[in-house]
């Protein structure tokens, strides 16, 4: 029987940062991917002479100077393998039933004055803002290294505002900072890309996602994100891993005591390992993966306890005119029915009426990523409920052209640019592509709702008691981390450095 002191299950972006991770800490490491190729949904794919980006349209905190997840990257050794580009401006949010419209740019100075010019009086919230963020995110980078296990005293002394906030929403802090409701509009537009309403979304995990984004450096890998997937498996091989491709692990197995004791694979072959890092969902690997005599009633309880985050609808559009030709002036844009999220939310749980969309023209960042005379955009959009699980096979294609045509009726009339007569490629991703592709529950793609009472600050501050398993440890969206591309590296990172030391502990 093959042995390997860990498995990793899933080349996401997790998996693949994990196990670059336990090379770096001399284990012998196997990472097992079911596609043939790695990334998850970090990846592209072609439809006739367009390449489309499946996820990824921004990095943050990434500059050439620096940033956490450019010094993470650095100590990856993956860097140098990337080709990277800069990002015009931050986004431009519309709401015109609340006569909204603005754009916002990048660096924390060019923020605050441009939310003074856009809501005279916003300067002090907003600097109290950047304040806490800053704060916070020390915090978090304090509790990242010593692997969530800290002093609480210490806290108290030197993060002082984190402990005081850890436990609100983003919109009883902006509040109590005395920030006017239209400056929260306008920089509350980003809350969809977390997937839960801002009076339920923990203010320490969006404060410090906004300081990472405005202030630290956005960049974007010039050929799509399946570039830096690639260039972690080469790294992941130059340190003498393995990558089996086309292999699932359809079971994790465990001794009598419910410890990690190996993986059985899809062709019946059991590999022996005390360590297993898994990009999957634990609804997945606890429900399908386990032996029931090894899932707790502790395990149960504590995994239905967590929400599901929104259900994914994206499609990708390739356009034979150019951006100018179409009156597409911005990269990134936000077009809500409202700026009330809580509001929003209850939309966005219907198939019907949901219309809402971040959508991206790729041209204005890269204005070489389509053929000359082209046009790339990316539409997505959350649908907060499992209505899709509704919907009769017989309607499937229908449904979601009509999803599609009204989120693009939508982005005509929010931004007076006309794009439906000169679309050449489509391709529409629904929660049932997003379930049959990454095996996520119900189409699932922002992993657990982080929610003020089990966000961030509590999912890093529980890290010990997550760990129910032993031998296995979780990351992607669904981990310590949550969701988005910068913190599945980071959850990444820290399962795979606490799996080291288990490896050397022999625990």
């Amino acid at each position: 029987m093959d042995k390997y002191d860990a498995i990793v299950i899933g080349a996401g972006n997790g998996g693949l940062t994990a196990a670059i991770r336990l090379l770096q800490g001399g284990a012998k490491v196997l990472v097992l991917e079911r596609h043939n190729l790695p990334g998850g949904f970090a990846t592209s794919f072609r439809r006739g002479r367009f390449e489309f980006e499946a996820s990824l349209h921004e990095l943050n905190d990434f500059t050439p100077e620096g940033g956490d997840v450019r010094d993470l990257f650095d100590s990856l050794g993956v860097t140098d393998k990337i080709e990277w580009l800069p990002l015009p401006a931050a986004y431009r949010v519309i709401c015109p039933s609340e006569k909204l419209d603005a754009t916002i740019p990048f660096g924390k100075e060019n923020v605050i004055a441009k939310m003074e010019e856009y809501v005279p009086g916003s300067r002090k919230s907003m600097e109290r803002f950047f304040e806490l963020a800053e704060e916070i995110r020390k915090a978090q980078a304090y509790t990242n290294a010593q692997n969530g296990i800290v002093e609480s005293s210490y806290m108290v002394k030197h993060f002082g505002n984190y402990v005081r906030t850890g436990s609100y929403s983003v919109n009883e802090v902006l509040d109590a900072i005395g920030m006017p409701k239209r400056t929260q509009a306008i920089l509350d537009a980003y809350w969809c890309y977390l997937g839960a309403p801002l009076s339920e979304l923990s203010f320490t995990h969006y404060a410090s996602m906004l300081l990472r984004y405005f202030d630290k450096g956005v960049m974007m890998p010039k050929h799509r994100s399946h570039e830096i997937s690639t260039a972690m498996a080469e790294r992941i091989l130059e340190l003498g891993g393995e990558i089996w491709y086309n292999t699932e692990a359809k079971r994790i197995l465990t001794d009598e005591n419910g410890a990690v004791c190996g993986v059985l694979l899809d062709d019946g072959r059991a590999l022996e390992t005390k360590h297993v890092v898994a990009n999957v969902e634990p609804h997945i690997v606890y429900g399908r993966m386990m032996d029931k005599s090894a899932v707790t009633e502790e395990i149960v309880k504590a995994t239905n306890a967590r929400k599901l985050a929104g259900r994914g609808f994206s499609f990708f559009l390739g356009l034979n005119k150019t951006a100018d030709e179409l009156g597409i002036a911005d990269h990134n844009y936000f077009l809500y029915d409202t700026t009330d999220s809580d509001k929003q939310y209850e939309i966005m749980k219907s198939l019907e009426k949901n219309a809402a969309q971040a959508t991206v023209c790729l041209n204005r960042a890269d204005p070489d990523c389509s053929p000359k005379g082209t046009t790339i955009m990316y539409f997505t959009t959350l649908f907060m409920s499992d209505c899709w699980g509704k919907v009769k096979v017989e309607d499937y294609y229908r449904t979601k052209d009509e999803v599609a045509s009204r989120m693009i009726d939508r982005f005509e009339e929010f931004t007076g640019s006309k794009i439906k007569d000169s679309i050449e490629e489509i391709s529409i991703a629904t929660p049932m592509t997003y379930a049959r592709y990454g095996n996520h529950p119900e189409g699932d793609i922002y992993g657990y709702e982080g929610t003020y009472n089990d966000g961030l600050n509590a999912r890093l501050l529980m890290m010990k008691h997550d760990h129910m398993t032993k031998g296995l440890r979780f990351v992607g969206g669904h981990a310590m981390r949550l969701s988005g591309y910068s913190s599945a590296y980071f959850s990444g990172d820290i399962a795979g450095r606490q799996t080291v030391g288990d490896i050397k502990r022999g625990n």
